[in-house]
């Protein structure tokens, strides 16, 4: 776990380096960012260099703290997860008696909260008593997806390191080369990656992705075939996977996005779905040119209309029924 594992972070990166080369190492951080952005693994990586015994920017993996901190046995090293949907008191009534204990081996004691933007507040108020007067040895990680949700006065008593997305040109080239994906296949990841590493590396590996994706364009062809009756059938699909709602939506937004592109410019380059540009060619003929943006907006509305509550079945029904509005008939 090193700082030379995580990818797109390199500002956030250098700032660490930075303090631990002066010597200004703050009591507590807050990470912020995207889930599967790659906070853990750089607060993972900081913590195993400040516990190292080489005291230098990157961990030496050969003396007794780093070996130990490889094997998750450093006694120094403290991780703390939500207790179901969050972070409860006692937790961080626990995590206080272990705080006021000196390291037993290093100079530093890590603490690292995870979801800590899903503490109660009632724990955020506890843990504010600590981040006044926390002991020098301490450093303390809040991972955290909305930094927004801690109340002001924990903000205000952390340097917040904010994790940015990272460009879909260089997520694909990064597929490539560590990963020997072909450009095709990485450019589509990167795409649906929204930005985040962790997200393009789940796709990569995932199979139910690649069937589901799959599926969702099988749903295009039968809707753009006229195959409209079907579409109360095709809904159960969207209702049974409900939680992916946004990635599937994002999917069929994609699929004509290219087909406008194929349209336009009659270049294969710019397709994000070049493994499937056989069957986008075919499906030229079958959509009306000036409909194909009203369709992409027809799929957006519907993504808005369920993130604002609205019935989520109707909402996909409605949709579906709409599509083939575009066909030439």
């Amino acid at each position: 776990m090193n700082f030379s594992d995580a990818f797109g972070q390199e500002q956030v990166i250098d700032y660490l380096k930075t303090v631990i080369k002066k010597g200004t190492i703050g009591h507590a951080y807050a990470f912020d960012g995207s889930p599967g952005i790659g906070k853990t693994l750089i607060a993972l990586a900081f913590a195993k260099i400040l516990l190292c015994k080489k005291m230098g920017t990157e961990p030496c993996d050969q003396c007794s703290s780093c070996l130990k901190f490889n094997h998750h046995n450093h006694p120094d090293v403290h991780i703390i997860e939500p207790d179901g949907n969050s972070i409860k008191n006692k937790q961080i009534e626990d995590f206080q008696h272990e705080l006021m204990r000196k390291p037993y081996e290093s100079q530093k004691k890590i603490f690292i909260i995870k979801k800590a933007n899903e503490m109660s507040v009632s724990a955020q108020n506890r843990l504010l008593k600590t981040l006044e007067e926390p002991p020098k040895y301490a450093v303390i990680i809040l991972i955290s997806s909305n930094v927004n949700g801690f109340l002001p006065t924990i903000k205000s008593r952390c340097q917040v390191l904010k994790f940015k997305r990272v460009g879909e040109r260089k997520i694909g080239e990064m597929l490539e080369k560590n990963y020997g994906l072909s450009q095709k296949e990485a450019k589509m990841l990167a795409v649906f990656s929204n930005g985040i590493v962790g997200n393009a590396l789940k796709l990569m590996e995932s199979q139910e992705f690649k069937d589901n994706r799959d599926k969702i364009i099988e749903i295009i062809e039968k809707l753009l075939s006229g195959d409209q009756f079907s579409a109360f059938q095709m809904a159960d699909f969207f209702v049974t996977n409900k939680e992916q709602f946004e990635e599937y939506l994002d999917i069929m937004i994609f699929w004509f996005r290219d087909l406008l592109i194929l349209r336009e410019t009659g270049s294969e380059e710019l397709l994000i779905n070049q493994d499937k540009k056989t069957k986008i060619q075919m499906q030229l003929d079958t959509v009306e040119y000036d409909r194909i943006s009203n369709i992409i907006a027809v799929i957006e509305k519907t993504k808005t209309d369920i993130k604002a509550n609205v019935n989520f079945q109707l909402s996909i029904e409605m949709m579906l029924l709409n599509i083939p509005g575009g066909m030439k008939w």
